[in-house]
């Protein structure tokens, strides 16, 4: 077994490091010993900002957007298209659509999607409040931007008939966006080209 050769509080920063999406133990060590290497440009200021996050940044309560403000940004802002809805399953999708520009209307956030094999069903998901949304009136589209797999294609039809009866039109992302693919990984143009020739659903 490998000593350590660091004292408790570096490793935990490590253990915390390595947590991150695409940092594994090794690259972990690295970015800790960078940010310990610049304590005062880099450590400082980014643990002042995490504090800073961990006391503001909170979930809005209409579409599942995170932001410092209830509502957030997005749905406070009145230039916004509020007869359009468009649902995604995380929030980083919603960043990867703000990013490319390619619509100005209000989201909806799934927080993930339909995953029996996972024990994700409906009531895991923001589908009621989503459905709510559309009843009170208002909406007259919904655009169902979730990712091209199994799961995501499986939450669009369960998505689709629970507004079914409701009186709005249900469309969604062209077929530009890769089976497969992930709304996060995609190029800005790529997304800009999938709204603008959204189909039917």
């Amino acid at each position: 077994m490998p000593r350590s050769v660091t004292g408790p509080e570096i490793e935990r920063l490590i253990q915390l490091l390595a947590k991150l999406p695409g940092l594994g133990p090794r690259s972990a060590r690295r970015a800790a010993l960078h940010l310990i290497k610049k304590k005062d440009q880099l450590l400082v200021p980014l643990a002042e900002a995490m504090d800073v996050a961990v006391s503001s940044i909170m979930v809005c309560e209409t579409c599942g957007n995170i932001d410092t403000t209830n509502p957030c940004t997005i749905c406070a802002d009145p230039r916004r298209d509020a007869s359009t809805i468009v649902v995604v399953e995380d929030v980083a999708d919603l960043w990867a659509l703000e990013r490319a520009g390619a619509i100005n209307a209000r989201y909806h956030v799934l927080g993930g999607a339909l995953s029996p094999l996972d024990g994700i069903g409906p009531e895991e998901l923001n589908i009621n409040r989503l459905v709510g949304r559309v009843a009170s009136g208002g909406v007259g589209e919904v655009i169902l931007a979730v990712n091209a797999t199994v799961e995501g294609q499986t939450t669009a039809h369960y998505i689709m008939d629970q507004l079914a009866g409701l009186g709005v039109k249900v469309s969604r992302l062209a077929h530009g966006v890769p089976v497969g693919g992930e709304l996060d990984y995609l190029d800005e143009g790529t997304l800009s080209a999938a709204i603008r020739q959204r189909t039917k659903f």
